[in-house]
């Protein structure tokens, strides 16, 4: 039994994390109180900070691509499952993603810079989806916030 310095209960040492540097072998803080330290830490706004600056790097770009191939090559069954719930729950919508991407290939529509930064990192985005081959070209951030603003599109369902 060890007693955690944080929350002053006396606990069992599997409820420790291991550390060579203490004497026993064991850090001073229990898991609960290390685990609530690390998320307070995380949440700290200087550290939030850091962390969205260095998402926009070519350092942070990279690594959160890394991050996504490594989860996806950990989750293909996951993320599979989470398609095809997407396609049945949203037919709809599927259907208008399939027609753009049609119109697009045939060469009867072209991908347009955002049009309201310019950016060529573009998605179609439907004001309406009953009519699918009305698109808007938004870049993800600018896509984003039409739906903040505007919520869905309409004949979503």
């Amino acid at each position: 039994m060890k007693l955690c310095n944080t929350c002053g209960t006396e606990k069992y040492s599997d409820d420790f994390h291991k550390r060579k540097a203490s004497i026993d072998g064991l850090a001073a803080r229990c898991k609960l109180c290390q685990k609530d330290y690390d998320k307070k830490r995380a949440l700290a706004p200087h550290r939030v900070k850091a962390r969205a600056e260095y998402a926009k790097t070519d350092s942070g770009i990279a690594a959160a691509n890394r991050a996504k191939k490594r989860y996806y090559e950990n989750n293909k069954e996951k993320v599979a499952e989470i398609n095809r719930n997407y396609v049945k729950n949203n037919p709809k919508k599927r259907s208008a993603h399939k027609i753009v991407e049609k119109m697009v290939r045939m060469n009867e529509s072209s991908i347009q810079p955002c049009e309201v930064c310019g950016s060529i990192n573009v998605v179609a985005h439907h004001d309406d989806y009953d009519n699918p081959r009305a698109v808007r070209w938004l870049c993800a951030k600018h896509h984003k916030q039409w739906h903040k603003e505007n919520g869905e599109g309409a004949n979503a369902h």
